[in-house]
């Protein structure tokens, strides 16, 4: 009994997450930023990585909240972390100009790689980029590091 309420209580905050997922999305096609965010925001904190993704696309462009590059990757890093491919290509782009973190071919290198072996051609592209900006030792340590990479949900053990 214990086994089944606690199923139901999982499927029903799922779905609760779901609908706030998607009234964050409706609000935020219609333009209307803060209330995008005030939906998206507590589902992000709860670890997320489609939320986390897009607060961090938020902070980015400075939609409903300041533009603050800063905040925009550490929101990329949590859900790239998790395997978002989307938020590591975002990460790895944001290392290799430089916004919001120290420029750092190596981990640009890293996240694009990362997203790249999702099958995303762009991140193929980017990477190979990056890559001709790394000695050969540098590159093989951001190759062992992305060969490496393991995704981690939030909250796993």
């Amino acid at each position: 009994m214990r086994a089944q309420l606690a199923c139901l209580l999982a499927f029903a905050l799922g779905s609760a997450f779901a609908a706030d997922f998607a009234t964050g999305l409706k609000a935020y096609e219609g333009h209307d930023y803060n209330a995008a965010f005030n939906e998206w925001k507590p589902i992000a904190d709860s670890g997320d990585p489609n939320a986390q993704f897009n607060i961090g696309l938020m902070y980015f462009d400075g939609k409903g909240v300041p533009q603050d590059f800063e905040k925009a990757v550490e929101w990329f890093r949590r859900a790239a972390n998790q395997g978002y491919a989307k938020a590591q290509k975002n990460l790895g782009e944001m290392y290799y100009s430089g916004k919001g973190v120290k420029r750092d071919y190596v981990q640009a290198y890293v996240w694009l790689s990362v997203c790249a072996a999702s099958g995303d051609q762009n991140c193929v592209d980017h990477r190979d980029i990056v890559a001709g900006k790394l000695n050969a030792g540098k590159l093989s340590t951001a190759q062992r590091q992305a060969r490496d990479w393991k995704p981690i949900k939030e909250g796993a053990h």
